[in-house]
């Protein structure tokens, strides 16, 4: 198995050679000048020159790439344009609320849709389950931020039970309470994942559960309970665990619409307003760690195949 990591670990290099390159090229194409976001348009054609050569913008791009990635490789992303302050700095700043709001919502995901799947395949065929499936196909065809707006109308403004935006940092300001501020953008964002996960369960259940072998248990008189935890529902698990590595790289992506709409201070937002500046330096750095988290992710999803069914072969 180790050789396989090794391998894989050689092609994810490689695939972030080549985003590094996409990405840095892509940013570059954006219309506007960090510069005079800095300075505003009335600065004057010195200043303007003299910012343009201390942040190195007067180079070529290529020289400016190799520079990048050879910092990146000593573990320097970098400094703000805007914030005149380390990348890592701050895209930490930012990486408390996005981790907090990306595992809460995992919880939602993993606690309503692999049950409510269950359940749906269980009860194949009946009110329930096409009930429970029509539901899933609402939920996961509305856009996120309909669903953010609406819970905001609903639980915010109507009935004013949770906060509409803002998260104090639990750290600085201390107090598990301040984590009630990500329960209704986690919901938020729970809500199309959880509905694809739900639809996914119910038919890796179905199909499992028409193999022989789960016949060959009902003849046997083993109870259907345990037919289902002990035989249908763990050989189920490859699809949903497959899906839920997606679904947490999907999370890291999505949040991007989700942050802005509650005002979060994430690595999302941060990100959408680092383009609105041009802030160079804080989208490349922000981009390139979500590449390797994708790339990180889907290694660790392979190696559970291992591991949740010795038959798999890892190659």
């Amino acid at each position: 198995m180790w050789l396989y990591v090794l391998k894989r670990t050689g092609a994810a290099a490689a695939t972030l050679l080549a985003a590094s390159v996409i990405i840095f090229l892509f940013i570059h194409l954006i219309p506007g000048d960090p510069i005079y976001v800095l300075l505003g348009d009335e600065a004057t054609p010195d200043q303007v020159e003299a910012l343009r050569t201390r942040l190195g913008l007067d180079q070529s791009l290529l020289v400016q790439y190799v520079n990048w990635v050879s910092n990146v490789l000593r573990g320097d992303f970098g400094t703000s344009i805007f914030f005149q302050a380390p990348v890592t700095t701050v895209i930490l700043d930012g990486a408390e609320t996005s981790l907090l709001l990306a595992g809460i919502t995992m919880v939602w995901i993993i606690l309503i849709g692999v049950p409510v799947g269950v359940l749906a395949a269980m009860r194949q065929g009946t009110w329930i389950d096409q009930g429970l499936s029509g539901m899933a196909m609402f939920m996961a065809s509305i856009p996120t931020f309909w669903v953010g707006l609406y819970f905001i109308l609903i639980f915010a403004a109507w009935l004013g039970w949770l906060p509409s935006s803002g998260y104090p940092s639990i750290f600085e300001e201390g107090g598990l309470a301040n984590l009630r501020y990500l329960l209704l953008p986690s919901l938020t964002l729970a809500a199309p994942n959880a509905a694809l996960i739900l639809r996914l369960t119910r038919a890796s259940m179905l199909d499992v559960a028409r193999e022989d072998y789960i016949r060959t248990a009902r003849a046997k008189g083993i109870s259907p309970q345990r037919v289902v935890v002990r035989h249908i529902l763990r050989n189920s698990l490859l699809a949903v665990v497959s899906a839920f590595g997606f679904t947490l790289a999907a999370l890291i992506s999505e949040a991007v619409v989700t942050e802005t709409v509650f005002a979060l201070p994430g690595v999302g937002r941060m990100v959408v307003q680092s383009i609105l500046r041009r802030d160079y330096p804080v989208i490349q750095g922000v981009i390139l760690v979500i590449v390797s988290l994708y790339l990180i992710i889907n290694l660790l999803v392979d190696i559970s195949y291992r591991y949740l069914d010795p038959r798999v072969e890892l190659e």
